[in-house]
């Protein structure tokens, strides 16, 4: 009969030694006997006397009820015992049973009831002590020197095993040279001393002194074992220490310990994070004896190369061979659906997760609402979140990001106090998801609390937060606080990159310029979004000398071919009249998307040649080409600086026919057309039929064409409108101070001149670049 189904009803009370009660005790422990079968031992124990006359068996009887969760009948054990005070065995048993169960502090509290009860510690009472302090130093921080203490001078520090739990107790505090001072300490040491040292190190992430630990164990005859390799394998893959990496792979292979599963896995999960994905399959080929682990670094190493087709492949083959995925498996093979556009699959493997009740794992959960977020699934990603029974922060800022990419960034914001008030602290990761949503937002007060909540937190020293902070004050038209965090921040290509962009769509492109030049200086090289930048800057600042320069470094990188790059240079050249040279450009692309189309109008159509832009604009449907808004808007503009009223009427109506949402500038391309022909009273008429109420576009437009016309009284109503509107722009009072001037109005000149004063509005500066060398300067009017 198997010794987990023994029944001590078989078994004559006169024959039940305490040893035969322990040895069943023990063995029940270790094939995990039910309850009913220890307690009717414990019966049989009482009934005998043996439980009362021997130690050992009431240890293994309290290890044992600690391992069924029955916590309350090892305390009972240890309080009824007539000889718990003779010795702290019993109190080591009930110490060690607690922290096996995860209750450090009750640990501790047996440790304490000890010493009260009068019971001297004994070599083994303060290893089980430690490692609880050890688990508890965040409730209990000074406890674990009161215990080192206590082990001085009680003289149980020789012992190695308490040594070895002293050092293990000063890493889990975060004290690795208090762990070193231990180890040097030590009378004796043993390869679990070493062991502990080289933990201790790379807990405190001090990678190098436990390389060097390590070397000192091998000169010190203390040979390596599985734990010890197994420890520092996956740090150096964390710390992309590739040769010292293969120095233990052949460490392995040398002394036989490349057979151990647990040590493969760890090698293939080293060699992943190097991103060399066939060493990785050569060790999990090589493999002896594969576990759900194994399969699962194989899968994580070829997600995190890229190779999402080999990641399904894998799971695949990990099926055909019987081996049950885990959630581990799951968590992984989502994100390279998702990456794959496998949705389908996506929600097949959802539907499995709920078949065997993995749904709500946290791993799991947390890919399927990044999954449904990213296949633009809203409702369906809420749902699986609010599942979830303790959200952690990576499901949090999976929601979070889901919101802001589905375009509900004020309930992202929502959600970021839910969360606090649920108790998590955002992280980096939080504060880069919805920095994004200020700035589509166009909201600088939620942003600037963004901004000031990682300064209060730390995370403003975070590159990536401190990019996304550059990013969104460049998108909310704060360039000096944009440029401010720059000043004080980390840099890499990406601070560059972005600030480059944001300089150039402003009124002072030509630092776009001098921050691309800064960039080659500091070592950072270029990509295709510094020269798009660059290109722009140069474009607006109708440098059209550097911008052929940059051309000429793209053609020698052989990156001239890139889509946004060609479709940057078109806008150069068609500004700077070249337009030769931007068809030579289009006619080589070979992919003409539509904003490369709406460049080559816009700008024929800029420059006169009005029959081309209408050509290209017909070519354009003919090559399969959608129109959009700016198409129309191009072709609106064509056809206003060609004075052709009724073709552009023409354009507008079949803009309206295709069901496009109607947009501002459409009414300002149409009112600018109509004006500059005379035609203001039909202009006026459009301003006022418009589905919405008209923008400083639209009104700026009603107005230039007043200029071009000298109607001051129709120039007056929409100047009244922009005041409104934009009381801080001061071209538009300068406009209209103009026009009462050269009609000698000048009492009305006055007022709008006091109406500026009135609202402290200045005009706008006026700059000349002037090259010098290699650098572009900038001059401002009365600047000596």
């Amino acid at each position: 009969m198997p010794i987990c189904t023994w029944n001590s009803k078989r078994a004559p009370a006169n024959k039940l030694t305490a040893a035969s009660l322990h040895a069943h005790v023990l063995h029940l422990h270790q094939c995990g006997g039910g309850g009913n079968i220890l307690r009717r031992t414990h019966a049989a124990a009482l009934v005998s006397g043996a439980l009362a006359a021997s130690l050992p068996l009431a240890g293994a009887f309290v290890l044992s009820y600690a391992a069924i969760v029955d916590l309350p009948s090892s305390r009972l054990i240890l309080l009824h015992h007539p000889l718990r005070l003779r010795s702290a065995f019993l109190w080591n048993s009930l110490s060690r049973a607690l922290s096996s169960a995860s209750l450090p502090s009750e640990a501790l509290r047996v440790y304490n009831l000890m010493l009260r009860s009068a019971v001297s510690p004994d070599d083994r009472t303060f290893p089980f002590a430690l490692h609880a302090a050890a688990a508890a130093a965040e409730a209990h921080p000074a406890k674990g020197l009161e215990l080192h203490a206590a082990a001085l001078r009680s003289g149980h520090l020789a012992d190695v095993f308490a040594g070895n739990t002293l050092v293990a107790f000063y890493a889990a505090c975060g004290s690795a040279r208090d762990a070193c001072r231990v180890f040097d300490e030590m009378p004796v040491r043993d390869v679990v001393s070493w062991n502990s040292l080289v933990s201790a190190f790379l807990a405190n992430k001090m990678f190098d002194d436990a390389r060097q630990a390590l070397v000192s164990m091998t000169r010190s005859g203390n040979p390596v074992n599985v734990v010890s390799l197994v420890s520092v394998v996956p740090a150096c893959g964390v710390e992309q220490e590739e040769g010292f990496g293969l120095g233990m792979h052949g460490l392995a292979l040398k002394t036989g310990l490349d057979a151990m599963v647990n040590l493969g896995n760890a090698l293939i999960d080293m060699y992943g994070k190097f991103g060399h994905v066939e060493a990785s399959m050569q060790v999990f080929e090589g493999m002896p004896e594969r576990n759900e682990v194994s399969w699962n670094s194989a899968i994580g190493c070829f997600l995190n190369a890229g190779l999402y087709g080999d990641v399904l492949a894998m799971f695949r083959e990990m099926s055909e061979r019987g081996v049950m995925p885990g959630s581990i498996t799951l968590s992984s093979l989502l994100p390279a659906l998702v990456e794959l556009g496998y949705f389908d699959l996506g929600r097949e493997v959802h539907g499995y997760s709920i078949k065997r009740a993995m749904d709500l794992d946290i791993f799991v959960a947390n890919s399927l609402v990044d999954m449904y977020a990213k296949r633009g699934s809203l409702e369906k990603a809420c749902t699986v979140f609010e599942k979830i029974k303790a959200p952690n922060v990576v499901s949090w800022n999976a929601m979070i990001a889901n919101l802001v990419q589905n375009g509900a960034e004020i309930e992202a914001f929502r959600l970021i106090i839910k969360m606090q008030n649920d108790g998590e602290r955002p992280n980096s990761i939080t504060l880069v998801n919805v920095l994004p949503a200020c700035s589509r937002l166009a909201s600088i007060k939620l942003g600037k609390q963004v901004h000031a909540s990682s300064v209060r937190t730390g995370l403003i020293f975070d590159l990536f937060i401190s990019n996304a902070l550059i990013d969104m004050y460049a998108k909310c038209g704060q360039l000096t606080s944009a440029q401010n965090i720059f000043d004080l921040s980390e840099k890499d290509d990406v601070s560059y990159n972005t600030l480059i962009l944001g300089y150039s769509q402003s009124p002072w492109s030509f630092k776009s310029l001098n921050l691309f030049k800064q960039m080659r200086s500091v070592g950072i090289e270029y990509d295709a979004i510094s020269f798009m930048g660059a290109l722009t800057a140069c474009t607006n600042l109708c440098a059209f000398k550097q911008g052929k320069v940059i051309h000429g470094v793209l053609v020698r990188r052989l990156q001239s071919n890139h889509p946004f790059l060609e479709n940057s240079l078109l806008g150069l050249y068609t500004k700077g009249g070249l337009l030769d040279t931007a068809s030579k450009i289009f006619n080589r692309m070979t992919q003409k998307d539509v904003a490369s189309w709406n460049t080559m109008i816009m700008g024929y159509g800029m420059h006169g040649q009005i029959d081309v832009a209408f050509h290209l604009f017909d070519l354009m449907k003919d090559d399969g080409v959608n129109y959009d808004h700016v198409s129309y808007i191009a072709v609106l503009s064509a056809c206003s600086h060609g004075g052709l009223v009724e073709r552009g009427k023409k354009y507008f109506s079949q803009m309206l026919a295709q069901n496009l949402e109607p947009q501002q500038m459409y009414y300002a391309c149409m009112v600018d057309l109509l004006g500059r022909a005379g035609q203001l009273t039909e202009s006026v008429e459009i301003i006022l039929d418009m589905p919405f109420h008209a923008n400083s576009d639209v009104w700026g437009a009603l107005l230039g064409a007043c200029r071009i016309h000298v109607n001051i009284e129709l120039a007056q109503y929409a100047a009244e409108h922009l005041f409104e509107l934009k009381p801080e722009h001061s071209g538009y009072y300068t406009l209209l101070i103009n026009m009462y001037a050269d009609a000698g109005r000048w009492n009305e000149a006055n007022k709008i001149r006091t109406l500026m004063k009135s609202r402290k509005v200045q005009k706008n500066p006026a700059y000349s670049w002037v090259q010098s060398g290699n650098k572009l300067q900038a001059f401002l009017v009365g600047y000596t």
